[in-house]
């Protein structure tokens, strides 16, 4: 029994409507609408058509009532379908459709097969062929348009060919086993081809299904990772890839409509210097901090992006977009002026903001993106903690520093700077001891410019190396021949951040044949302070090659004291600054003079410069410098008319 029992399970299964499956059963259903009025029309053709072939027989109502009603039915529901094929259905709608047109299509086969067995008795020899061929065709083309529901297909092939073939057989003394022997074969081999197509049809089903599912997945990656190439992993802010995507779009809208963009360019003034002394970690602690106050400061029509490092850039897309654009610089300005209370520690961080807006006209994007750069630069020219509105003018002048750039290139190649030289003098004696190298440019075409304008723009640009390289190889050349003199050079923080540089000063002094031992280089605490580990790095260098690095501008900033320690210098240099309170403050004698106790110490040198007067020059010995240096004792000028000058003094 059990052997029987699962085969008769799964043959009943067969005749069951798949209900489990959502797709399957809505794709069956689809194929089903858009067959089934035609369906209905052919079933109507059919019954027609055995109607006139058996119009002689004398019953009426097999003749005329039954065709004309089954007609008319088909017909009903053919318009009825028709009228829902783009309608709306529920899968509850769909599945309570399927199971009725199962019932129904199963109930008009039996009912054509009835009828035609009623009308076989009427009928003569050529009426039997006619009704065999006719029942075969309807019920053929009923399994036909419904094979997409395997169970409505099986129910009409069971009810209609199964008896049909058993009446063949035995009506009319057996002489319709032909025709009843051809139903069977074809209706055997159309529930053949009834399995394989719901086979291929539900594997197409779940093969779209899954192809849907993979195109979807692919989607959401790709929206992913769309998205996390438009975020700042640390904060979670949009990045630059997202500003310069919005700017684009603003641009194509403005081609086309009116659009006021303003855009507001952010630089954290104050943040390297926490970032390197207290650690990454703090720093990320910091920038998200400040990213969720800068979005919490902002209105809604304004979107808050992290460019990198301590930039923010801020869009605003309005009619009101440039007067917010000032009111939410000067929000941020207000809040960055708090103390940043963060780990039991307490810093100040300040901003230098650029804006620029664009109204009514085609928004270029990365122009607009120069332009509030360019203002954010002036703001921070200016000292920071500020905001500046992009104007022309600051084009102008970036025009003439590229110009400047470009004139300076070519002046580094053609060897037009040239070097001049201001004396440093021993403190008791008055004997020159060493001269600093100033470089000059005096082969500029046109108007010579002092080096407070070429230098910055050198440092901006890269130059300042090449530059720097080629000062120290002709002062080197132009003092080997002094054997009395020191050379002291100031050194860039650009040139000093060079990975090469070491190895190049001593590619210059093997050239020149210079001695290592006379040569001093001049560094500010600024470098220090942004790149320590760096700075220790090179001045460990120099000294093990015999070179001596000073600390220039001592006095001038808050942390100098506390380098003394950290790095291997073998003097300092006083900050002129403190040159013009001596003899009017008292304190500021005192100050030089703990600061000359200090370096002694530390077994340092003490230079002083800008001394203008002797009551300058005789406080500064009083304090215990050991050299002194500025106009008093000389304008910069030639190497050969400051050895003249010596000569005559001496003699």
């Amino acid at each position: 029994m059990k052997i029987l029992a699962r085969p008769l399970l799964r043959l009943m299964a067969t005749y069951r409507l798949r209900t489990d499956d959502r797709d399957l059963l809505r794709a069956q259903f689809q194929e089903l609408l858009r067959h089934i009025p035609l369906l209905y029309a052919i079933l109507s053709a059919n019954v027609i058509a055995i109607a006139v072939a058996s119009r002689h027989i004398p019953s009426v109502l097999l003749a005329e009532i039954i065709p004309f009603a089954f007609c008319a039915f088909c017909l009903t529901r053919a318009v009825w379908w028709w009228r829902r094929r783009f309608g709306h259905f529920n899968d509850a709608m769909i599945r309570r459709l399927m199971l009725s047109t199962s019932v129904i299509a199963s109930g008009m086969a039996a009912a054509v097969v009835t009828w035609v067995t009623m009308l076989f008795p009427y009928g003569a020899m050529a009426d039997h062929s006619h009704f065999v061929f006719f029942v075969a065709i309807t019920l053929i083309a009923c399994v036909f348009f419904l094979m997409p529901v395997r169970s409505a297909a099986l129910s009409v092939a069971s009810i209609g060919i199964v008896p049909s073939i058993a009446y063949f057989l035995l009506a009319d003394p057996g002489r319709m086993w032909v025709e009843a022997s051809i139903l069977a074969f074809v209706g055997v081999g159309m529930v053949y081809v009834l399995n394989r197509y719901n086979r291929s049809f539900a594997e197409l089903i779940y093969s779209q299904r899954d192809l849907r599912t993979r195109q979807l997945e692919t989607e959401r990656l790709s929206e992913e990772n769309r998205r996390i190439a438009l975020t700042d992993a640390l904060s979670g802010l949009p990045n630059r890839r997202a500003l310069i995507a919005r700017l684009e779009d603003l641009h194509r809208r403005s081609q086309t409509q009116a659009v006021t963009v303003g855009i507001l360019f952010v630089d954290l003034d104050g943040f390297k210097q926490i970032n390197d002394n207290f650690g990454h970690e703090l720093g990320d602690t910091i920038i998200r901090r400040i990213s969720d106050e800068f979005a919490r400061l902002l209105p809604d029509d304004a979107v808050l992006f992290r460019m990198g490092g301590d930039e923010f850039a801020i869009l605003i897309d309005g009619r009101e977009a440039e007067a917010q654009a000032m009111a939410i610089a000067r929000s941020i300005l207000g809040w960055l002026a708090l103390p940043l209370r963060l780990a039991a520690h307490e810093f100040q961080v300040g901003a230098s903001i650029g804006v620029a807006t664009s109204s009514g006209l085609v928004v270029d994007p990365y122009e607009l993106l120069r332009r509030a750069d360019t203002a954010m630069y002036r703001a921070k020219a200016e000292g920071g903690n500020g905001a500046q509105t992009y104007t022309p003018d600051m084009d102008a002048g970036r025009e003439w520093r590229q110009q400047l750039e470009t004139e300076m290139r070519l002046g580094i190649d053609r060897s037009e700077f040239t070097v001049l030289y201001q004396p440093l003098v021993d403190a008791r004696s008055g004997k020159v001891v060493a001269v600093e190298a100033l470089a000059r440019w005096p082969g500029r075409s046109g108007e010579e410019l002092g080096p407070g304008e070429f230098i910055p723009v050198a440092e901006s640009s890269g130059l300042i190396h090449p530059l720097g390289l080629l000062v120290l190889r002709r002062a080197c050349a132009e003092l080997a021949s002094q054997p009395g003199l020191r050379l002291n050079v100031n050194v860039s923080p650009a040139q000093f951040r060079h990975p090469h540089f070491e190895s190049e000063v001593a590619a210059v002094l093997r050239e020149t044949g210079f001695p290592p031992q006379r040569l001093q280089i001049e560094i500010t605490e600024g470098y220090l302070i942004d790149h320590p580990a760096r700075a220790n790095r090179a001045i460990t260098a120099f000294a093990d090659m015999g070179v001596q690095v000073v600390l220039d501008d001592f006095g001038s900033g808050f942390a100098s004291i506390g380098y003394l320690r950290q790095f291997p210098f073998s003097g300092i240099k006083i900050d002129r600054s403190l040159a013009a309170g001596l003899g009017q403050d008292p304190k500021a004698l005192m100050l030089v003079t703990g600061m000359v106790h200090l370096a002694n110490g530390l077994d340092m040198s003490v230079t002083a410069e800008g001394i203008e007067t002797d009551n300058q020059a005789a406080l500064f010995r009083l304090a215990g410098c050991h050299e002194l240096q500025g106009f008093h004792f000389g304008m910069p000028t030639t190497l050969a008319r400051i050895v003249a000058e010596e000569s005559r003094s001496a003699a």
